[in-house]
């Protein structure tokens, strides 16, 4: 049973990375609050816990934003990464979807300023 679950939440993750890629920057929305609740919110949640809904169907679960000692733990530069290429970019689940071709470096830094400004209210690894 838990294997089919994987299964489903694999084929769930891979539509949704399938359509997010098919559409333009156009598709990001002007405030980084916006695009987080346009991307983000689905796996980690819309307070940011890491309790999204499709959290319960992921074999690693996504990091809480609003943990000042999990996110200031992290360096913006790899948060930023993650973002862009992806969990794997930065040797962690294979789940996190890239967003490169979603959303541009410059709102992907302003996601990042956004996840310590407002989620984490911490400051980054140096």
């Amino acid at each position: 049973m838990k294997r089919n679950k994987f299964s489903i939440a694999s084929l769930a993750l891979a539509f949704c990375a399938i359509v997010l890629m098919g559409f333009s920057t156009t598709a990001s929305a002007e405030k980084p609050a916006d695009n987080y609740k346009l991307y983000c919110w689905q796996c980690h949640g819309t307070k940011g816990v890491g309790k999204g809904m499709n959290a319960p169907h992921l074999s690693v679960q996504p990091r809480n934003h609003t943990s000042a000692k999990d996110m200031g733990a992290l360096t913006k530069e790899g948060v930023f990464k993650a973002i862009k290429f992806g969990g794997v970019s930065v040797a962690k689940s294979t789940q996190m979807p890239p967003f490169a071709a979603i959303m541009t470096d410059d709102e992907i830094k302003a996601l990042v300023d956004y996840l310590y400004a407002e989620k984490c209210k911490c400051e980054a690894k140096k």
